[in-house]
């Protein structure tokens, strides 16, 4: 018994040693794999920081290289470098050889960009006399269109082109200036007409809206299609002239009965509307206080086909005669002097007229007068105000008769004939 007990205990504790070394033996290879592991992950870290360090574009290189030539590119390219020394410690050696083929690529590179940075600088010293010399001139070209502006607001102070003609001076100065600039740094002239050239067909192509409305501005300064203070109609767009520039023109908006918008006359809105001026090209411009700031205004009473008609035209023309006659002679004098110098005869009215127009159910009297074209709204609210108290008065009821909206049943027979009412009552009675 006591050699049997001894066995199993000899046996139990041969099992433990054997179980003992086994997770001794699963211990040690779970940390190998686990050093594998690192290992692995270290390598494939630095393999791609390796390769970060090849992908780096060409200005990181640059200002790194810029930095080392500053700072002693030799004595910091052989210090010491942390992750250089993490990576040594933690690599293993084919990691190392390739680190070492990769770090030498990037000194490579680095010795490259330190070069190139070199030349540049090298370059730029010896054109820096040739810089300074293109910046004196362009310098010596703004003093230049500063006095040239000047002289030229006051030999022109009454033209009214002075704006287009101190703007394109400007330009053909600053244009010359640069050109000879350019010309001092690059040291050849045809080599740079060649690239105005080509940089003056690229941008036509590309600036094709600004170069339009740059030549309808030059059109505009030029032929005086409108100037700032004029009301205007261009394209969707109503409204007094408030600045105009190279590329736009900013008015003040009109309101409109023809259009959507906050006030439904010619009356301000408050609101400022741009448009580019290569409408001045494409579309139409319509200029109400150009050279004449008058223009003809209507104002359409309606009254009934019954109403005595002739007497009612009396009426409305002495009525507009007495508001507005004298106001409009003095305007209606210089409309018609200016006709005549560009031979038109036609003779232009003194005074307000009236004529007749025939509508579906009623009658329509139009009153024709020369106003400002600022003021229609003013004139017209007067003459209607005068209008309807003088019709009002008893002495003309019966004769002028207002128009209501009115309906007319015609009841026609089984044969298309019309029927008379008091037939068709005396029938009904029957």
């Amino acid at each position: 018994m006591n050699a049997r007990r001894k066995n199993i205990r000899t046996s139990n504790r041969m099992t433990a040693r054997k179980t003992q070394n086994r997770t001794t033996r699963r211990r040690v290879v779970r940390k190998k794999q686990r050093r594998r592991v690192r290992k692995n992950a270290v390598v494939k870290g630095a393999e791609s920081r390796l390769k970060g360090f090849r992908q780096a574009s060409i200005l990181a290189v640059a200002i790194t290289g810029f930095i080392l030539l500053l700072f002693s590119a030799d004595e910091t390219l052989s210090a010491e470098d942390p992750v250089q020394n993490t990576l040594q410690n933690t690599l293993t050696n084919d990691a190392q050889a390739d680190t070492a083929a990769a770090v030498q690529g990037t000194e490579q590179a680095a010795g490259e960009a330190i070069g190139a940075l070199q030349n540049m600088w090298n370059n730029f010293i010896f054109n820096y006399p040739k810089i300074l010399i293109a910046l004196s001139i362009l310098v010596v070209a703004w003093l230049i269109v500063k006095l040239i502006k000047f002289i030229l607001r006051q030999v022109f102070r009454n033209a009214k082109n002075q704006g287009g003609i101190i703007t394109l001076t400007s330009i053909a100065i600053w244009i010359i200036a640069v050109g000879i600039a350019f010309s001092v740094v690059v040291g050849d002239i045809r080599a740079l007409v060649g690239s105005f050239g080509l940089i003056g067909l690229a941008l036509s192509w590309a600036l094709q809206t600004p170069i339009e409305s740059f030549t309808g501005w030059l059109m505009n300064a030029f032929r005086r299609y409108y100037q700032v203070g004029d009301r205007i109609l261009v394209g969707d767009v109503f409204g007094d002239v408030y600045r105009i520039d190279f590329l736009s023109t900013t008015v003040w908006e009109i309101g409109s009965p023809y259009q959507a918008g906050f006030v439904n006359a010619e009356q301000p809105t408050g609101r400022l509307v741009t448009f580019p001026n290569n409408e001045i090209l494409t579309g139409t411009v319509i200029n109400l206080t150009g050279d004449f700031p008058y223009v003809w205004d209507e104002l359409d009473i309606v009254v009934a086909n019954e109403s005595d008609l002739p007497l009612t035209m009396k009426v409305l023309k002495n009525i507009a005669t007495d508001a507005i006659g004298d106001y409009m002679q003095l305007p209606a004098k210089t409309y018609s002097q200016i006709l005549q110098r560009v031979g038109f005869t036609e003779k232009v009215a003194e005074y307000p007229e009236v004529f007749l127009s025939l509508s579906d159910s009623w009658t329509d009297i139009i009153i024709r007068y020369l106003v400002n074209a600022r003021e229609r709204r003013k004139w017209k609210s007067e003459l209607i105000l005068k209008i309807a108290a003088e019709i009002n008065k008893p002495e003309y009821k019966g004769k002028i008769i207002p128009v209501y909206p009115r309906q007319q049943i015609q009841i026609i027979d089984s044969g298309g004939f019309p029927v008379d009412v008091d037939d068709l009552n005396s029938n009904v009675q029957d």
